[in-house]
């Protein structure tokens, strides 16, 4: 039984082949085979060229998918690389090359050639000094690897690669770098968005994670001086050490991070460079964006992978087969079309096309495993699935290196070959069976990588009748696709039923009807374990690397993925990445994706008057505050106290606890903080303000409106970074600023007590109707904007209360604060205020704001107490003491809200939203669906729900897939 048995070609399918593809007039699939097969048929010998041709087209037919750059530009005019992924070395100076690495900007404009010629780019920045250390030539100071990524990210945004889509890029940097923990965070608030980042990690590093060890930060560059008096010194190898750090307090921020935001992944060097056939003559410290292949300096990934679906034989039935015999004979013929890739191409650099040529690495992989598995009745999860994957990928493996020693007998080894070095040492190559190994030892190797397993994205929907991605299993069974239409054509959107191959054939063989066998299992349906043993099972039979996206449910328990990573290090795995889904930089999710406007968030323009605009609200979902205020306790209860030292003197800091009785208490009892203060005289002005509000946060039934409190405290910067000492053993840590320093302190105190754990309602973050700050367009949009001058302690400064328009349930409009910031001389810690209350206004309840704006307004200082005019809306003119900054920036914000009908001047609501309304329950997701969830913002539909999935970009709302495969 065939397995597409009369199955019609879907609609997507056609739109895809012929959007993203096609050249010319092509219309089907096999025209577009037939371009490729003679493209790469002109590396044969003349009088070859008819013949090989020919058997290129038949290996396309029966399976063999080149990659998406060689099926849409080969045999066109195009002068764009066939090749989908590169490495780019990027050095530390700014222009001059240091051991025949480029400086930055070269690097710059390497990478932006490659872009533009149709190629991505992965990057190690580890080279490139970190933020603060001495630069001797300028007697200035480095300003870190983060900076000079966020150029390169504008550089990918700006560049358009051939095709019209942009490029992908992959930022590593190592594990020891001293700017590791700032790369960690790099992305939390959105930024280096054309970036996936991975750290690179070391064995020595996970060794001292498992032993609870401390690891050196250190580089090459000499640290300032102001550095070198903080405790940094020089090593006996010359290596400059920055700072210590407990690497299982940095391995959690990796977790933690991973978790909530999906990135970053993680790259295993010692284990990449150890199993690399090339071991004797490179090292490898970044790999291609999606991460299925490692690579040096120059390195480029040739890809293609083959539909495993064609070779099971009658699928479903009590005995299925899986033809091994055919697979064999596809991967000979597209081992030798990916070899020829590499001498028809044209390279972006000469850089790229000498390195191809002494190495000539290709990467030889599948696609559509867990289709082919469910038609085989296997279970993705169980270990016969698992011990297939390995028979399928063993095939492979014989096959390609066979292949690829006939090729050598036929035209020659590639000239970095060296049989005694290639085929010892421990790599992959040390390990073939060993009628292999003899005989390449006696024909040699024209390859020196061959597999790769590699994601595939709309070549699947293309070529291959939407079979599951790559190593994946399916991520849902059918949904619709809504594709915007030009408005040449009336605009809105154009709806296609999208079916995964082995759900659309069981239909097709057993009737709409039939109730699925069991073997049919989604992504979300299996557990991250499940995911990374089927990585574990293949990888030992691929020599370079697979991309595997773990993609794992919102309410996925973190106590279930904290330990994802230890255990692919511990399965000898090269690497990981996982995506959970989350809500990011501007995203409100709206689940019904006819929108009209390409963003959910926008500026309205109306002349001059431009107004950010949600077009949808959440439901509103505030569920309980523990306390409105401080509780009543005539005992008194403990409090637990750190000395915060930061340059301008220490104070204490103190956080409120109260000790939790029944069952949330556990055996020996644990307490629940409910409040943060600080004392001393040295504590900077506005810190204060910040513990009070910080404080009522601490008081909700919701982990993750704290840890987002405390994400958004990480990173507010002050005059000038500092380091100090950390609980509990005192070890420093690098801090932008003292409130960051401080939150720091909070967030291990309150993970000492289980306040930040998983698992429990969110009712808070659920109510806002933007979980970060919306975003304008180049065109701006109106705030409204105050000054504030308090004689008694020389301040003068503006606040800013950046506004946006919501719905409102009868149909009309209000328009909202949704964040706030000062600019002048202001204390910078009100910086950290400003992000707590920036957070608290787009909660949807006016109440929420309402309330911690209220409990400013008798915040004192001493000898900070001035005079100012009162607000007023009635346009009374009289003045009053104000007790401090804070306590008169609060009834400002409060007019503003008056202003807006919103509040009343006491700072009352004027209409109850439901503070105290309860969560609705959660509705069961219908197997095998597609739901939306929250993501970035789609360029398709415009709604904030792409994902990351199976390492390409995903929409869960319109359909769109980016281009990876």
């Amino acid at each position: 039984m065939s397995t597409t048995t009369d199955l019609p070609v879907q609609d997507i399918s056609s739109e895809v082949l012929i959007e993203k593809y096609a050249k010319g007039g092509e219309q089907t699939p096999d025209e577009l085979r037939e371009r490729v097969a003679r493209a790469l048929a002109a590396a044969e010998k003349p009088a070859e060229r008819a013949k090989w041709a020919a058997a290129f087209l038949d290996a396309q037919q029966r399976g063999f998918v080149p990659a998406g750059r060689i099926m849409s530009a080969a045999g066109t005019e195009l002068s764009a690389t066939l090749i989908n992924c590169f490495v780019q070395p990027v050095g530390d100076s700014i222009a001059t090359p240091e051991d025949g690495v480029p400086g930055i900007y070269t690097a710059l404009t390497e990478a932006a050639e490659t872009m533009r010629r149709g190629g991505g780019v992965g990057y190690d920045f580890s080279r490139i000094r970190p933020a603060g250390a001495w630069v001797g030539s300028t007697r200035s100071h480095a300003s870190g690897p983060i900076s000079y990524m966020r150029v390169f990210d504008r550089s990918c945004e700006t560049v358009e690669s051939a095709g019209s889509r942009r490029g992908a890029q992959m930022g590593v940097l190592r594990c020891d770098h001293p700017d590791i923990e700032a790369f960690i965070h790099a992305k939390d608030e959105g930024d280096l968005r054309n970036f996936n980042i991975s750290i690179g990690v070391t064995d020595a590093f996970m060794e001292a994670v498992q032993a609870d060890g401390v690891v050196e930060l250190a580089h090459k560059a000499q640290p300032s001086a102001e550095q070198i008096a903080a405790g940094a010194y020089q090593r006996g190898d010359g290596q400059w050490v920055y700072r210590k750090v407990r690497a299982r307090e940095l391995w959690d921020q990796v977790m933690r991070s991973t978790y909530d935001h999906a990135e970053p992944g993680v790259l295993f060097l010692d284990r990449i460079n150890a199993d690399n056939n090339l071991h004797y003559c490179e090292t490898i410290a970044a790999t291609n964006p999606c991460a299925e292949q490692p690579l040096p300096p120059y390195g480029c990934c040739c890809l293609g992978s083959i539909d495993l679906t064609r070779f099971v034989r009658d699928p479903f039935s009590p005995r299925p087969q899986f033809d091994e015999a055919g697979f064999a004979e596809v991967v000979a013929v597209a081992t030798r079309m990916l070899d020829n890739v590499l001498d028809v191409t044209p390279w972006p650099l000469p850089a790229q096309a000498q390195e191809a040529g002494n190495k000539r690495r290709v990467g030889l992989g599948f696609t559509g495993l867990g289709d082919a598995l469910v038609m085989l009745n296997l279970r993705y999860d169980m270990q016969a699935a698992r011990d297939m994957a390995s028979r399928i990928s063993e095939v492979m493996r014989d096959a390609a290196y066979a292949a690829s020693s006939d090729l050598a007998a036929e035209r020659g080894s590639f000239p970095l070959f060296n049989a005694d070095l290639y085929l010892s040492g421990g790599s992959f190559a040390s390990r073939l069976p060993q009628g292999l190994k003899d005989k390449i030892r006696a024909q040699g190797l024209r390859n020196s990588h061959l597999l790769s397993i590699a994601p595939t994205g709309t070549i699947s929907l293309a070529f291959a009748d939407n079979a599951s991605n790559g190593i994946e299993p399916a991520f849902s069974w059918t949904y619709t696709r809504k594709k915007r239409l030009p408005q040449t054509e009336g605009g809105g959107f154009k709806e296609y039923a999208v079916e995964d191959h082995a759900w659309r054939l069981y239909r097709h063989l057993f009737g709409a009807d039939a109730p699925l066998s069991d073997a049919f299992v989604t992504a979300l349906e299996l557990s991250a374990a499940d995911h990374a043993a089927m990585v574990a099972a293949v990888a030992p039979y691929v020599d370079t690397s697979i991309s595997k996206t773990v993609n794992v449910p919102a309410d996925y328990p973190y106590e279930d993925f904290q330990d994802l990573y230890i255990q692919a290090w511990q399965s000898k795995l090269k690497g990981l990445a996982t995506y959970r889904p989350n809500s990011v930089l501007g995203s409100v999710l709206s689940v019904t994706p006819e929108v009209k406007q390409p963003e959910p968030l926008r500026a309205e323009v109306d002349g001059t008057n431009q107004r950010l605009r949600v077009e949808r609200l959440p439901n509103a979902v505030v569920a309980s505050l523990r306390w409105p205020s401080r509780p009543d306790m005539p005992g008194g209860n403990p409090a637990w106290s750190y000395l915060i030292q930061h340059p301008h003197g220490d104070f204490a800091l103190f956080i409120g606890e109260l000790p939790l009785e029944g069952p949330d208490a556990g055996l020996f009892g644990r307490n629940l903080p409910f409040e943060v203060w600080v004392n001393g005289a040295e504590q900077p002005r506005g810190l204060s303000a910040l513990a009070k509000t910080l404080s009522m946060d601490l008081r909700t039934n919701d982990a993750a409106w704290l840890r987002l409190k405390l994400d958004a405290l990480a990173t507010v910067a002050e005059e000038r970074a500092f380091e100090m000492p950390m609980p509990p053993s005192g070890e420093k840590r690098l801090f932008p600023g003292v409130v960051a320093a401080t939150a720091a302190v909070i967030r291990w105190r309150c993970e000492q007590l289980g306040a930040l754990a998983d698992g429990g309602a969110t009712p808070v973050v659920d109510a806002m109707f933007s979980r970060y700050e919306p975003r304008t367009g180049t065109s701006g949009t109106l705030a409204w904007a105050v000054d504030v001058d308090n004689p008694a302690t020389n301040e003068q400064f503006t606040l800013t209360l950046k506004e946006v328009v919501l719905p409102t349930p009868d149909g009309g409009t209000v328009t909202r604060p949704c964040a706030m910031g000062f600019s002048g001389n202001y204390p910078k810690a009100l910086d950290g205020l400003a992000r707590l209350l920036s957070l608290d206004m787009r909660v949807m309840d006016p109440g929420w704001i309402a309330m911690k704006l209220r409990k400013l307004l008798n915040v004192g200082e001493p000898l900070g107490h001035f005079m100012a005019p009162v607000p007023s809306l009635n346009g009374e003119r009289r003045q009053q003491v104000w007790p401090s900054t804070v306590a008169y920036v609060a009834r400002l914000v409060i007019h503003r809200y008056a202003m807006l009908g919103i509040l009343d001047e006491a700072g009352q609501p004027l209409a109850d939203m439901g503070l105290l309304q309860a969560p609705a329950p959660k509705l069961a997701a219908s197997a095998g669906a597609l739901q939306v969830q929250a993501g970035k913002p789609c360029p398709e539909c415009g709604n904030a729900t792409m994902i990351h999935k199976d390492g390409c970009d995903f929409c869960t709302a319109c359909g769109y897939v980016g281009q990876c495969g």
